[in-house]
């Protein structure tokens, strides 16, 4: 037994520690606001509500190697006859980055963070929703993948529209046409 190879150890029991890490640290409710504003009249409309489901991502570096990434989810139900229901959520956890790749600290924050998180969020929405008197709303998941890359090519897109403006703005020393002075 104890002519066994100690490099591979196997069980993500690297030696060296130098593999890149990820954990969860902790998940919690950093906000919740649940309205019901036309209680009890909105019981008694026939009118079908439309959903506005937002959701927005913020990733914060909270201590070497801890990043706080939030999800605020905000639901709102209207009809005709006005708001049925508001709920705003901020779902928020702490993850662990160790060893890792700048490049791929953007795609964990912002891609397999919330990814985590969603599904806790949409248990606590439902059941809010459910406690205002209305039945669960259980929310589509959301591609967070298709989000970050939509957001990267929508920066790109302006830092190229920025570049085709500067190419084509006026220099200091000419005034802007239409500015001239005429007295």
């Amino acid at each position: 037994m104890a002519d066994q190879d100690s490099s591979n150890q196997g069980n993500g029991s690297g030696q060296d520690g130098n593999e890149a890490q990820v954990a969860t640290l902790a998940q919690y409710i950093k906000d919740l606001s649940v309205e019901n504003p036309s209680a009890p009249a909105v019981f008694q409309w026939q009118a079908q509500p439309s959903l506005d489901v937002q959701f927005n991502l913020n990733a914060e570096k909270v201590a070497d190697d801890v990043h706080e990434v939030s999800l605020k989810i905000e639901v709102t139900a209207r009809s005709d006859n006005g708001v049925h229901f508001v709920v705003d959520l901020s779902y928020a956890g702490l993850f662990g980055l160790r060893n890792l790749p700048e490049e791929a600290l953007a795609p964990v924050l912002l891609i397999e963070a919330p990814r985590l998180l969603f599904p806790f969020a949409r248990q606590i929405i439902a059941e809010a929703v459910t406690n205002t008197g209305f039945p669960p709303l259980l929310l589509d998941p959301i591609d967070f993948a298709a989000a970050y890359v939509s957001q990267l090519e929508a920066a790109q897109g302006q830092q190229q529209v920025g570049a085709d403006a500067n190419d084509d703005a006026p220099s200091a020393e000419a005034p802007p046409p239409g500015d001239e002075n005429q007295d």
